[in-house]
């Protein structure tokens, strides 16, 4: 790597960045003295569903939707639904809000699964400054196969459940407007329970030895998007952690109330959405305190820090455990991972309550309407965060207009302010460092976004950092091939 010559400015271009679901890059601005003056997260592609979808059926959108993503897409299947049900004004039946339910929790196992153990435990295992050329999923299957081997098991639950509830494991079209498709049978219920105290096992062993390595990143914990934020999310009406149903809370950086029991119906009157000219992903604030002031965090570690309780046994004991490491809200989000982990947990054992229900095997599951309602809007809980479906139809029922607010998108100033703190800590413009792009890599990892709501980018991508100088002669480069 060259040596660096002097210069008045300099910029750090990471392109793109890696182990995450999407193409993003980061820009880093130096001063003259080589330390960080500004950083931004760019969401380089455009995604434009909500215009792909104008003019076709309303009842079309869930299957439509659960395209947007190959890995979440039973989050927008369920919020995409929710938005259609809200377009026939009926309720559906209560044996399909649990069998939706189920489905939405075995999609948050699988999906914060592959976050915690493909994409970002090769950085907490062999080390943030590790050979980029090991510090993945392969590398980590070589040093630590126990883990390696959890991490596939775990997914593959939530994957299996998915597929006996839903027919396919990517893009089921289970879940219709009314309902869903089929009942549950005696016997694949059976079955579901019977995968679930392995996961259970997998997900508490896993949390345990998370809890041991905290001390071993105090100052990633200390500089990861830690900073004083809102949360927002739903609960239930006990304030429990919910990811279906319930009200929308916002909390403040103290941990206080700051609104509760929000119509997820009414979301524009205190959501507002702003457009920055150098990302294609939506900034989304809290309109009482408006743009950027408003900012706020979704996603496990907003839930956690919005509920009274998570509302199932082990899960429980976690929460409190988790809630006593700051005196208000949590706020680094190095505790993300943290979060998820808790949240595996509680999704096994919320699977498990739900499957014992009285009515789970009840055949009626479908409600039958035309279109009653000229929009509706549909909210759950996607792994990453808050995920908020809105849609608009004319007399006979076509799609006139539809907006959609992603999980990641609410994230959006949260992963900016925490890639420019990160960057301030452990960016040394004077000498590149692998490890130290890899620590900005990190923040962004830690929130696990969903960019381009389509595929995981797992293992390393190739790489090229510039310092540039401002007659456009390249500095110092660093290469990852």
């Amino acid at each position: 790597m060259a040596k660096a010559k002097a210069m008045s400015k300099q910029t750090l271009v990471i392109n793109p960045v890696t182990r995450i679901e999407g193409h993003a890059k980061i820009t880093i601005q130096l001063d003259e003295q080589g330390k960080v003056s500004d950083a931004r997260f760019h969401v380089t592609q455009l995604r434009g569903f909500e215009k792909l979808c104008e003019g076709r059926p309303f009842y079309e959108m869930p299957s439509l939707m659960a395209r947007i993503c190959g890995i979440c897409p039973v989050s927008h299947l369920v919020a995409s639904a929710k938005a259609c049900d809200a377009i026939l004004a009926t309720r559906i039946p209560s044996a399909a809000v649990k069998l939706r339910s189920i489905l939405n929790l075995a999609q948050l196992v699988q999906s914060h699964a592959l976050s915690f153990f493909h994409l970002s435990s090769p950085d907490l295992l062999l080390g943030m400054d590790s050979d980029p050329a090991r510090r993945n999923i392969l590398g980590l299957a070589e040093s630590h196969p126990q883990m390696a081997r959890d991490g596939v098991r775990l997914r593959q639950i939530g994957q299996q459940i998915i597929e006996m509830l839903a027919g396919k494991r990517i893009h089921p079209a289970w879940v219709v407007a009314g309902g869903v498709n089929e009942p549950l049978s005696e016997e694949c219920r059976d079955k579901l329970l019977a995968l679930l105290p392995p996961a259970l096992e997998i997900s508490q062993r896993t949390l345990d030895w998370f809890k041991t390595i905290l001390d071993q990143f105090r100052e990633e914990i200390r500089t990861f998007a830690n900073f004083p934020t809102s949360f927002l999310g739903l609960v239930n009406a006990a304030g429990e952690l919910e990811h279906y149903n319930g009200w929308l809370r916002v909390v403040d950086s103290r941990g206080n109330i700051v609104a509760d029991k929000l119509d997820p119906a009414n979301y524009a009157e205190y959501i507002g959405e702003a457009c920055e000219p150098d990302s294609y992903l939506k900034s989304p604030y809290y309109k009482p305190r408006g743009y950027p002031e408003g900012i706020y965090r979704v996603g496990p570690l907003a839930r956690l820090n919005i509920a009274d309780r998570c509302g199932t046994p082990f899960a429980d004991q976690e929460w409190a455990e988790f809630r006593e490491l700051d005196r208000g809200a949590v706020l680094s989000s190095f505790y993300y991972h943290y979060a998820r982990l808790i949240e595996i947990v509680y999704g096994i054992e919320r699977i498990e309550q739900l499957l014992q229900a009285p009515d789970i095997l009840s055949k009626h599951v479908r409600a039958f309407a035309g279109p009653n309602n000229p929009e509706g809007i549909g909210v759950s809980e996607a792994p990453r965060g808050t995920l908020i479906h809105h849609y608009k139809v004319d007399e006979h029922g076509l799609m006139t207009w539809a907006n959609l607010i992603i999980a990641t998108g609410h994230n959006n100033l949260a992963l900016n302010r925490g890639v420019l703190q990160v960057a301030k800590h452990f960016v040394n413009g004077t000498k590149l460092t692998e490890g130290m792009l890899n620590r900005v890599e990190a923040v962004v990892r830690a929130f696990d976004p969903c960019l381009s709501c389509s595929t995981h980018a797992a293992g390393h991508m190739a790489m090229r950092v510039q310092l540039v100088g401002p007659d456009g002669a390249v500095c110092d480069e660093l290469r990852r091939e």
